[in-house]
């Protein structure tokens, strides 16, 4: 799996190097790196952020960042890359939807899930979303002095899924992917009760069923990725489909691709 930064502040900033790939390649270290949005770092996680990183991808929407803005890192450019154009419970943790995901609570279980599902889908089938994708593996073919980081809010959706990306394009098997996902939930453990005590606080209170509610929209759970590689078999045939026609990655790409971040 990926491995975690030794950051004061910043609970789920993890880079991918060492992960293996079906092959049995690793990916090379200090180049690939996957995080939370970085507005609580501390000086020094900023002095190794700096040492470590050339390029910074921001996958939240413009309240989002107003709300909570990355820190100047040195020597570090900053890129937007928006996913969603509008703001969404669960995936994004702006104020706006953060009510937006308390509200969920009257809706049930069972909505709130086919809800967080619906996002995960709108990331292969929405137009938008597959062009900032696009835009995004565009990016990581370009040469970079240090590492590309790439964050959304919790690290675990749309960022979650860009790691989802890049880890099928390095050819790594699906348990593999499947597992280093689901480990955002141990890294994001506080910061969930966090947003649970203050749901509990806003709300008088929580019964099973709205910390059930409140467990899909901040929490990651194999089916969501399950929900996405259906979508992308639905529309693209595979996911070496929606690499193919979604993102458009040709072969020859493919292979520059994996010569670039792996170990052979």
């Amino acid at each position: 799996m990926s491995t975690r930064l030794r950051l004061e502040k910043l609970s789920n900033t993890r880079d991918l190097g060492g992960m293996r790939n079906a092959g049995g390649h690793t990916v090379r270290p200090g180049m690939l790196i996957r995080s939370g949005h970085l507005y609580f770092a501390g000086d020094n996680d900023i002095l190794t952020l700096s040492d470590t990183v050339s390029e910074i991808v921001d996958f939240r929407a413009d309240q989002e960042r107003t709300e909570k803005p990355d820190p100047v890192i040195p020597g570090a450019a900053n890129i937007h890359i928006p996913i969603v154009e509008d703001l969404t419970a669960g995936i994004a943790r702006d104020r706006k939807s953060d009510k937006a995901a308390f509200a969920l609570i009257s809706a049930g279980p069972e909505a709130a899930r086919k809800y967080m599902i619906r996002m995960y889908e709108n990331f292969v089938t929405n137009d938008f979303c597959v062009s900032q994708y696009r835009r995004f593996v565009r990016l990581l073919m370009e040469p970079h002095e240090k590492a590309v980081l790439w964050h959304c809010t919790a690290g675990k959706d749309r960022a979650g899924f860009a790691s989802v990306i890049v880890q099928e394009m390095l050819g790594m098997d699906h348990e593999t992917i499947l597992a280093d996902y689901l480990q955002t939930n141990r890294y994001l453990e506080a910061e969930i009760q966090q947003l649970m005590k203050m749901a509990g606080a806003k709300l008088g209170g929580l019964d099973e069923n709205a910390k059930t509610v409140l467990g899909y929209a901040f929490g990651a759970y194999e089916e969501y990725l399950d929900a996405v590689y259906a979508a992308a078999r639905e529309r693209y045939g595979g996911f070496d489909g929606f690499i193919r026609n979604g993102l458009r990655i040709g072969e020859d790409e493919a292979d520059r691709f994996r010569e670039k971040y792996l170990q052979f």
